[in-house]
């Protein structure tokens, strides 16, 4: 017999029976009612999923591979619907059911495509040949601990379920396994910044592994979903669960609200400090291969308890040597401030720096250069731009003490300019000035050829934009003053 046609334009209410079980769903396939924030207008709105009324066109493009009818709610099951139950309780009551039944339903679709994940991508050997087994670690980390993890929470969560037609409550089950079998989620989270990065490198750099990977993901069991889906599920339902736990308000009352603080605050937050704590680390080891210390004592960076503050060029104009100054001739320093070290360098390409000179936060103090009395220029034109950086101990444990431009800048000289004061620079076409302050059209500025000061006309300069070009005039002059002994 043919099936009879489907009415079209008006709601079709079905009793569908059966278990959740019976065609277990990818988590990364359903979508739950208790994240949906449009109001429903009746509660069959809320057991019901909207259903196209025509059907593709042949050769549309794929959007969802296989339309698969929505998972069984509470109100659907046999033994709710011949208990009669649904006439005796209150339309409230019978969303809590269906919140708690939900987070049931759910917690096996995502244990079920765990287990995929675990089955047919960790446990590949043909995937695990094309990879390192560091790499292999850093992509699927600790992901059977968590599926351990889900699969004790679903089985104590459907033993509740079947105990009662009418659940009395979840939270002390989700309370117990959050507070004491979750931890798992934390180290996996933690490592999502080596996940992202290896499997990256490997798509972008290993043709057999994205081949053998593709292989896997055509699987009908995958759904054809990529990998990447599956890694992500993890960070994805622990912050999801809260929100289901919330069910619009309904946790003031049925739920215990110090349940969703934990996630909210606590099991989240960990994730989020665990993955950062790993990422700090991570770029304290890249910095520290790209740090030369040379003859200096070297500084052991790598530190849980350190991360970068920020990190920046400045231009060093001044220095203190043996207690005399010296000119820095505008030359380029890096400067790397972490939570409790400064550290100053020089670049010498992209991915590596010459130690000049670091110390500790509490043995550096910075303040404006704000007096006329050199080196700086004439304080109400300066615009407080130099900067004082004092290490009362740096690598060596002797004092120093440098002065910094947080705002110079590179011009070349378009036309010739003769001093006609005192404090004015006399200036030869093509010169090339470092900018340290300006005032109503004129600069106030170091010649990079000798490291003569003055104030010269705006007009006759232009500004350097080329940060190579900034960079490759500095290295000239400073060679050319050690040439000319200037």
């Amino acid at each position: 017999l043919l099936p009879p046609q489907r009415t079209l334009g008006r709601k079709r209410v079905q009793k569908r029976g059966g278990s959740f079980k019976d065609q277990p769903r990818l988590y990364q396939e359903i979508r739950e009612r208790g994240l949906n924030s449009v109001s429903h207008e009746s509660d069959e709105d809320l057991l019901e999923e909207p259903v196209p009324d025509e059907p593709s066109p042949l050769g549309a493009a794929i959007v969802v591979q296989s339309y698969r009818p929505a998972q069984v709610t509470w109100s659907q099951l046999p033994e709710v619907l011949e208990s009669g139950i649904l006439q005796r309780i209150s339309p409230e009551e019978r969303k809590r059911q269906e919140a708690m039944f939900e987070i049931i339903t759910s917690e096996y679709s995502y244990m079920h495509s765990l287990s995929i994940l675990v089955g047919h991508f960790m446990r590949s050997e043909e995937l695990k040949e094309t990879m390192t087994q560091t790499e292999h670690h850093h992509l699927f980390s600790n992901i059977s601990d968590i599926l351990t993890v889900s699969t004790s929470f679903f089985e104590d969560l459907e033993k509740r379920h079947q105990e009662h037609l009418l659940i009395p409550d979840i939270s002390d089950i989700v309370e117990e396994h959050a507070s004491k079998h979750f931890t798992p989620y934390i180290s996996y989270c933690s490592n999502e910044v080596y996940q992202q990065r290896t499997l990256d490198r490997l798509l972008t750099t290993n043709p057999l592994f994205k081949e053998t990977l593709k292989q896997i993901e055509r699987k009908p069991e995958c759904g054809g979903l990529p990998m990447i889906s599956f890694l992500i599920l993890p960070m994805q339902r622990v912050t999801r669960l809260p929100l289901l736990l919330d069910m619009d308000g309904h946790s003031v009352q049925h739920f215990s609200i110090s349940l969703v603080m934990f996630f909210s605050s606590q099991l989240v937050k960990s994730c989020n400090e665990g993955a950062r704590a790993m990422e700090r680390t991570e770029q304290m080891y890249t910095l520290q291969k790209q740090l030369e210390f040379g003859k200096k004592k070297p500084f052991p960076l790598i530190s849980v308890s350190r991360w970068l503050l920020k990190r920046g060029e400045l231009h060093l104009l001044l220095s203190e040597e043996s207690g005399k100054f010296r000119r820095g001739a505008g030359r380029l320093c890096h400067l790397f401030l972490f939570n409790d070290v400064l550290i100053i360098t020089k670049k010498k390409s992209e991915e590596s720096y010459t130690v000049m000179s670091y110390a500790t936060l509490d043995q550096v103090t910075v303040e404006k250069v704000e007096s006329s009395d050199p080196p700086s220029p004439p304080p109400s034109k300066a615009g407080g731009h130099l900067l004082r950086v004092v290490l009362e101990k740096d690598s060596e444990g002797r004092r120093e003490e440098v002065v910094l431009s947080a705002s110079a800048n590179q011009v070349e000289i378009t036309r010739a300019y003769l001093a006609k004061e005192a404090d004015e620079l006399s200036l030869q076409q093509a010169d090339v000035v470092l900018v340290l302050g300006g005032e109503d059209g004129w600069c106030w500025g170091e010649r990079l050829r000798d490291g003569e000061r003055g104030w010269f006309p705006q007009s006759c300069a232009r500004p350097i934009t080329s940060r190579m070009a900034a960079e490759g005039n500095v290295r000239r002059m400073e060679r050319l003053r050690i040439e000319t002994d200037v």
